[in-house]
């Protein structure tokens, strides 16, 4: 018999300890197999700890530890789900973000393989079937069988499904003339030209692949402009880790970068190359997740969660534009894939590259100290000039062009040279649908999301009133809630609004969009970036991910339509996003031959996150940013964790969010500031209102000891949720 300690799959935090079960089947188990097991009275999955052999019978068990021991129902694995580096990856990020261990696992596993119910109906590998030729010999066969029998017998093998005859075939198989073979099917197909050129380095690339090679550090931070040739460098230090017989891991902050990243390895390592992202389906998931593991695939390309990616040898880890918040994940766990990046290199001893023109300050501020090893890269390709920039004050009466309050006079005639030249435009604006608000003309009522209690956005392609925070959406009004009225005006605009106004405006040009909302279909983002590659489309309208990077040739011209978006949101990093938007955006102009223009439309036309992407100088940004940043104690001069406190009674949400806060007072004394609790800009989502307490504090050590012990002194409510989120970008 065997004594098994199983995490259970809820994540609760009162629940994170390992359970005691036994096992008395006769499959094979051990430390990272999934079981089902009951709990409560309930059938769940489990997940195996750790075991081991014991003599003792269940009673005296029971006897010795006191309470009931359930046994195992049933197992469900054959070799454990993660490697021993994968599991330590694990141990490390429920330590440091405090999170529940099976919360982990689930995070790092496809939906196949997650520690969860849901994965027992969640897609299993496929295969395809094929007949093969095993008895050739003819007596006693009607001449079609026989005409069928020496076609397989020719092709040797040939798939089922493609035999028109089915009654010939299974005839076949009953007589023992020929045999399926199955196969597993591949349900990705990486539809991807293979070029196979190799750029010569620039004398300052091939600089910064010896300084890489030649040093011993760990981490690495390539500061390079745009389009100083940074994926180039990529590949170059790619291809000298396959040497080695190592493995690479990449990862890009959008899904729209995946399918260009993926064509540039594509182009050079061709079938070596794995997908993990979030748009894949259920099955392609689990397909590629099963060749990473199987060794089948020497290059992962992907998204956040790719960092998690199975691959053995693991001997680099590369994070494309390492500033984005993308790479944070917003429910718990909290996980950055930056930091997990250099976990895993701790672990796996391998090399980390970070790369963006506009580093994260925190990355910025580590290699300024020598944390990190600082590379850069401050030329353009073959010495190509930085677009110029113009900034456009929209409070100027004589800057508005009077037939369109969206674009200025300036980058309407911009828009119209360009067409006229047969160049391209991209046009950003970091905010989808068609208005920020939609409100009665009559008495002013606002229409709102009941369960967030934010204005609804209006959407114009399908009519919709939709809530962005937790996809609450309602028909478009036709008569006010409040005082009837039947007039209504839609305020602000976005992506959509743009589109329309291009379409109105520019009547001959040919207009794509690209944003979360037409993104829904898994192939627009591949198809819309390539049909403007070709040159199949004039003006490419988007929000932030068409800002980064891509490399368009034909692309003279980038507009910001409103670069103030970001810049008033509530938060420490708001300038920071601004800048390192904006200055992505304007390094997508004059990326081939032609030189290139950017404008920026702004109501702040003096603020300094603006002013400096206009120079695309990071270096004056930094310096001025960090200086804010010291006077207010903000990281990277501390550290930072938001303890959530959220549930239906506002009152009680209130009154324990205090009681938490003296707690954390208390606890922290002079080794931290405590801020709160305070009402967050939303401070209401699904129905549930929160507060939030955010704890600075400079010893990282300590802080995160002083918080677990907090934690796990709390006891647990089910009308009150309790979440932290170690290093917010908030």
């Amino acid at each position: 018999m065997k004594i098994v300690n199983v995490l259970i799959e809820y994540t609760n935090i009162a629940l994170n300890r390992p359970f005691i079960y036994i096992y008395n089947g006769t499959k094979p188990i051990d430390r990272g197999y999934r079981v089902i097991l009951n709990f409560n009275n309930k059938e769940i999955i489990g997940y195996v700890s750790s075991l081991q052999e014991t003599n003792k019978s269940k009673d005296d068990l029971e006897k010795e530890l006191g309470f009931v021991i359930n046994e195992i129902i049933d197992v469900i694995d054959d070799v454990p789900l993660l490697n021993e580096p994968l599991l330590q990856l694990a141990n490390r990020i429920a330590d440091y973000y405090l999170s529940s261990k099976i919360g982990v696992l689930q995070c790092m596993l496809p939906p196949s393989l997650k520690p969860t119910s849901s994965s027992l109906k969640a897609p299993k590998i496929a295969y395809d079937e094929y007949v093969s030729c095993i008895d050739d010999s003819e007596e006693g066969l009607t001449i079609k069988q026989i005409e069928l029998l020496r076609f397989i017998k020719k092709e040797k093998e040939v798939l089922k499904k493609e035999l028109k005859s089915k009654s010939i075939v299974n005839k076949l198989l009953n007589l023992e003339k020929i045999a399926i073979i199955r196969k597993e099917k591949t349900r990705l197909k990486l539809d991807y030209q293979i070029n196979g050129d190799e750029k010569k380095l620039t004398l300052d690339q091939l600089k910064i692949v010896n300084e890489f090679f030649n040093s011993t550090d760990s981490v690495y931070l390539l500061q390079g402009v745009t389009g100083s040739g940074k994926t180039e460098v990529y590949l170059h230090i790619a291809k000298e880790v396959l040497k080695q017989n190592k493995t690479v891991l990449i990862l890009v902050p959008e899904i729209s970068l995946t399918p260009m990243m993926t064509q540039y390895f594509y182009n050079r390592f061709s079938n070596d190359i794995a997908i993990l992202h979030s748009e894949l389906t259920n099955a392609q998931k689990y397909d590629e997740y099963r060749k990473i593991a199987s060794n089948k695939a020497k290059i992962v390309i992907g998204a956040r969660s790719a960092i998690f990616a199975p691959l053995s040898n693991l001997g680099l880890i590369i994070i494309d534009e390492e500033h984005s918040d993308s790479y944070k994940q917003d429910r718990s766990p909290f996980y950055h894939a930056r930091e997990v990046a250099i976990f895993r290199s701790e672990i796996e001893k391998c090399k980390v590259l970070l790369a963006s023109a506009t580093p994260s300050l925190d990355s910025r501020a580590r290699a300024q100290k020598g944390v990190y090893h600082l590379l850069r890269l401050n030329k353009r390709i073959n010495n190509a000039n930085l677009p110029s920039t113009m900034i456009i004050n929209m409070l100027d009466y004589n800057n508005i062009d009077h037939e369109s309050y969206i674009f200025s006079k300036t980058l309407r005639n911009e828009i119209n040279k360009r067409l006229n030249l047969g160049e391209q435009i991209i046009l950003l604006i970091n905010r989808r649908g068609f208005s920020t608000s939609y409100v009665c003309r009559n008495c002013g009522h606002v229409f709102k999301c009941p369960n967030c209690n934010v204005p609804l956005t209006y959407h114009y392609d399908d009519k919709l009133l939709k809530c962005h925070h937790c996809e609450y959406m309602e028909k478009e009004a036709t008569i006010c809630p409040k005082c009837g009225g039947d007039h209504f005006i839609k305020i602000g605009f976005g992506s959509e609004k743009v589109e329309l106004e291009c379409k109105r405006l520019f009547k001959n040009a040919c207009i794509l969009r690209l944003d979360s909302d037409n993104a829904k279909i898994k192939s627009k983002i591949k198809t819309t970036l390539e049909s403007f590659k070709n040159h199949e489309a004039d003006i490419l309208i988007g929000t932030q991910m068409i800002a980064k990077g891509h490399d368009f040739d034909n692309v003279t011209l980038v507009g910001v339509v409103l670069a103030d978006i970001g810049l008033n949101m509530p938060s420490f990093k708001s300038s920071e996003k601004t800048f390192q938007i904006l200055t992505q955006a304007i390094g997508r102009s004059g990326r081939g031959k032609k030189s290139g223009i950017a404008i920026i439309q702004t109501y702040n036309p003096s603020h300094y996150a603006i002013t400096y992407a206009a120079r695309q100088n990071f270096d004056l940004f930094y310096q001025k940013e960090m200086m804010f940043r010291k006077q207010l104690y903000y990281p990277p001069y501390c550290y930072l964790a938001n303890l959530t406190i959220s549930g239906k009674n506002e009152t009680s949400v209130v009154e324990n969010a205090y009681l938490l806060s003296q707690i954390l007072k208390k606890e922290f004394d002079i080794n931290g500031e405590i801020v709160g609790p305070s009402s967050p800009y939303i401070s209401r989502i699904l129905d549930n209102h929160i507060r939030v307490i955010t704890i600075k504090f400079k010893d990282k050590n300590l802080g995160h000891e002083i918080l677990k012990n907090t934690i796990n002194s709390i006891k647990s409510s089910s009308a009150l949720k309790i979440t932290i989120n170690i290093n917010p970008n908030e």
